[in-house]
């Protein structure tokens, strides 16, 4: 299915009812939605970096698609634990550079006015090791427990994006790329035929980025991330890491295929300083369930 979503004014109104799963450390609600009852059991969680604001835009477009009448074959082909915004702290402590609605993102607001949490606060790398690991964020237990009590997934996207890159940029479960060479071609394809160039860098393996393709690398992991900083001699802030989504998804059995998207804020040439112009949003969704709608083909496969 391309992408089907419409502007948000053509997306049926309202939410369906959601779950509260737990507060944020300032008392913020934190909602998630479990919708269908397809065979193939789909995580998506939106918000991890407190500056990335489009992963949760797009999955509170998603949750409408999927609760309204063009969303029944996706209900049939999966099940969705969806959790939209893991961090509402951070989207009011963004609030300023992120109008309701907006088409693009100021350059002059974002970089005035943009949060992000530091290591140790970073909900993306905070989940609990064990249930002992009372030092977790409450976003992260809550996050945790919503999926142990629908795991194992098949599939799980945590939605991300970045300040300023190239193009879009596609990070995959490393043991997975075999059986996603395919889907990886296709979403080349249709990135360029929409006139972007996919960030490409390599890394060799720093904090876990393994080059794999054009535009595509292998996702990060926390004892990656532990391990670049005690190599550049700082223990104290290789301690701070805890378990990623991935890792913790993984840790809850089967053998998920999980995909972090990177969207840019801002497009620059070659992935360099030149800020060229903003991405728009609609793009950066679209390339969002692009990426979704690959590893669904991918863990489908799988089934077959």
């Amino acid at each position: 299915m391309q992408y089907p979503f419409g502007r948000p004014a053509e997306s049926p109104p309202g939410l369906p009812p959601p779950r509260k799963i737990g507060r944020s450390r300032e008392g913020r609600p934190i909602f998630a939605y479990r919708i269908g009852g397809g065979p193939l059991r789909v995580s998506l969680v939106g918000g991890c970096h407190a500056d990335e604001p489009v992963g949760p835009r797009f999955l509170g477009r998603l949750v409408r698609f999927l609760a309204g009448p063009r969303g029944s074959a996706l209900r049939t082909t999966a099940t969705w634990c969806i959790i939209p915004h893991i961090n509402p702290d951070g989207a009011a402590a963004n609030a300023a550079w992120q109008p309701p609605g907006a088409d693009r993102y100021d350059p002059a607001a974002y970089l005035k006015h943009r949060v992000r949490e530091l290591p140790g606060d970073d909900i993306e790398f905070g989940f609990p090791r064990d249930e002992s690991d009372a030092g977790a964020r409450p976003e992260n237990r809550a996050a945790w427990d919503f999926w142990r009590a629908h795991a194992p997934f098949d599939l799980h996207v945590s939605m991300h994006g970045m300040g300023v890159a190239a193009g879009p940029y596609f990070l995959v479960e490393r043991s997975w790329w075999p059986r996603f060479g395919a889907a990886a071609t296709d979403l080349t394809r249709e990135v360029e035929a929409a006139g972007y160039t996919l960030h490409d860098v390599d890394r060799h393996g720093e904090k876990g980025f393994h080059r794999l393709a054009k535009g595509f690398c292998s996702r990060p992991d926390s004892r990656a991330m532990r391990r670049h900083f005690l190599d550049l001699g700082d223990p104290d802030t290789a301690a701070r890491f805890r378990p990623s989504s991935m890792e913790s998804v993984r840790a809850l059995g089967g053998d998920p295929l999980t995909l972090v998207t990177e969207m840019p804020l801002f497009i620059t040439p070659g992935g360099g300083d030149e800020m060229v112009g903003a991405m728009p949003v609609e793009d950066q969704m679209r390339f969002q369930w692009a990426f979704i709608r690959a590893g669904l083909g991918a863990v489908g496969e799988r089934r077959d």
